[in-house]
């Protein structure tokens, strides 16, 4: 047994006879992944010439045209965009949440401090963080990404309070916020610079940014603000037919009905921290029915008889938040569980290095095709909370 292993068991029989036996060993079974495919992250994927920083993918050949941008694919480049990257630092922040691993992961959360900020240009006003590190070239901002920087760094300060943490999220609020016009009624679009659309991911971020800061000041500031972003979504992108999610509405005023998981999942977190900030159950219904209607979109029953919820990992570890959200107010552990079986499928499916296939159910031979950092990043993350919600005594 490791040393991780001895101290967390130490842990755990420390709080006596509150949970059964079996709590404790799948609680530790998932945490030992989260575990065991951290370090093999860490050790396959970071870039030992610019400290803090990761590779696109791993191996990493550079040869993969990455088509997550504004416009035409960009060629894979010497270390990662900032959509990857954060995928290493919310999992970092999800390890921090269980007391017995906090003293091994506060090093790895300043590494990874280091990094991001190599991502923030404060050449444009206001400061933001660019899709690629200034060292090398600059770059788009995206209003996404920038989000996704608030909302860790918001959980590195609850993880920490240290006030430069929550310095960094307000300024990322306030550049987010420069985005803002009255086109369509509000809302913030993709990117700084283009008028195009306004999209779900990056007011939905936005949202949970500025209720994050709320949850961390008191300051209704924010809470008004999160209100504004929320309400922006739930009028322009819910669709009616569905009840989950419109990826985004064009400056024309069409909608796009291309749906994803993650764009439900924001609003889902988010309905659930404005029931918990405000008490109005209206949020609390909304939440309920993001949860039921993406439950009912995305899942579909396999050939093993079990349901699963289908799409990009990481886009499912945004939905599993709002899921674990509002499984902590009303303790139905429908939705969570159908996701958690599909997480221990993918830890059948490995390739030589230990890293975990895309496609969790087999339908692919995925062993030889080098790995996606953020793929990788958000198995710790889904692992992590699953050891949390297993033994939720893990927080005490």
């Amino acid at each position: 047994m490791g040393k991780f292993s001895r101290l967390f068991l130490i842990g755990l029989f420390a709080f006596g006879n509150s949970f059964s036996a079996a709590a404790q060993d799948s609680s530790l079974i998932y945490l030992k992944r989260a575990e065991l495919l951290y370090s093999r992250v860490w050790n396959f994927y970071r870039t030992p010439r610019y400290i803090g920083l990761f590779t696109e993918n791993f191996p990493s050949n550079r040869s993969d045209t990455l088509t997550y941008f504004q416009g035409s694919g960009v060629k894979e480049k010497k270390v990662s965009f900032l959509w990857p990257f954060s995928g290493m630092f919310s999992a970092t922040n999800v390890l921090l949440k269980i007391p017995s691993e906090r003293k091994k992961y506060l090093p790895y959360l300043d590494s990874l401090i280091t990094g991001v900020e190599k991502y923030r240009d404060t050449s444009r006003s206001p400061p933001g963080y660019q899709a690629y590190p200034v060292q090398f070239e600059k770059a788009d901002r995206y209003y996404d990404d920038n989000g996704l920087v608030g909302i860790e760094y918001m959980e590195s300060y609850f993880n920490t309070r240290n006030p430069v943490y929550l310095q960094r999220a307000k300024e990322v609020f306030k550049f987010i916020i420069s985005g803002w016009n009255n086109d369509l009624g509000g809302g913030v679009t993709w990117l700084e610079g283009h008028k195009d659309q306004k999209p779900a991911c990056s007011n939905g971020t936005a949202t949970l940014v500025a209720l994050k800061i709320y949850q961390g000041t008191k300051n209704p500031y924010y809470l008004n603000w999160g209100k504004k972003f929320y309400k922006w979504v739930y009028q322009n992108l819910r669709d009616s037919a569905t009840g989950i999610i419109s990826n985004d509405e064009k400056l024309n005023g069409d909608i796009n009905r291309t749906f994803w998981t993650y764009n439900t999942g924001f609003m889902l977190e988010a309905a659930v921290s404005l029931y918990k900030f405000t008490g109005d159950k209206r949020y609390l219904n909304n939440a309920r029915s993001f949860a039921a209607a993406s439950y009912n979109h995305f899942s579909k029953t396999t050939n093993s008889g079990h349901v699963s919820l289908l799409d990009m990992p990481w886009f499912l570890t945004v939905l599993f938040r709002g899921y674990e959200a509002l499984y902590n107010v009303d303790g139905n552990p429908k939705y969570v569980n159908a996701v958690i079986i599909n997480v221990n499928d993918a830890w059948k499916r490995q390739d030589k290095f230990g890293l975990l296939y895309k496609d969790w159910y087999g339908s692919k031979n995925e062993s030889t095709k080098s790995k996606w950092l953020l793929d990788e990043a958000c198995m710790i993350e889904f692992y992590a909370r699953i050891a949390i919600i297993k033994n939720e005594n893990l927080l005490k």
